[in-house]
């Protein structure tokens, strides 16, 4: 697994001044990495969530989003029931830490088209997730939050998952 994350300075808007742990998910759900599909699709939807973190030893080993679910194992003819999380999901995570503006982890959004971010502690802890949804529902600037969404959203691009595809021979290609 690979982290990414990037410190950037940035306007003085309320994001540029709110820190991400005062509007992130704190407590993400998890899963294991040979737990099958439907497992974490139950979760996701008894949750009513979009992205699990993929844990082995308490280790954040990658991410798993419901697109990563379809796209790459569904829609591809891959059993639910039989193929492992760590077939599709993301050991390339973006992610940002707690104590960063939140405007700085909305800019790695944007940059890096991704909706969700895996939030760190200082000790590399997984502690929450920032998603769109918190930007837009538990912030006063709205407007940056529908930037963000445009950009991330946008057609053209690859989203990262894309770009980092395992070979593993066990996952559909």
């Amino acid at each position: 697994m690979s982290l990414l994350h990037f410190g950037q300075e940035h306007g003085t808007s309320r994001l540029a001044v709110m820190k991400v742990k005062e509007m992130m998910t704190r407590y993400p759900e998890r899963i294991r990495p040979d737990a099958p599909l439907v497992e974490a699709a139950q979760k996701m939807l008894a949750l009513d969530i979009g992205m699990l973190i993929v844990s082995e030893d308490e280790q954040m080993v990658g991410t798993l989003t419901d697109r990563d679910i379809v796209v790459h194992a569904i829609a591809l003819g891959a059993s639910p029931q039989t193929t492992p999380v760590r077939s599709v999901m993301n050991p390339r995570v973006i992610c940002c830490f707690e104590d960063w503006v939140v405007e700085e982890a909305a800019a790695l959004m944007e940059e890096n088209r991704v909706r969700r971010l895996p939030v760190l502690h200082e000790d590399g802890r997984v502690v929450g997730i920032l998603s769109l949804g918190d930007l837009a529902t538990r912030s006063d600037e709205k407007a940056r939050a529908g930037q963000v969404l445009a950009r991330v959203a946008a057609p053209g691009a690859a989203s990262p998952a894309t770009l980092t595809l395992s070979q593993d021979p066990q996952k559909p290609t």
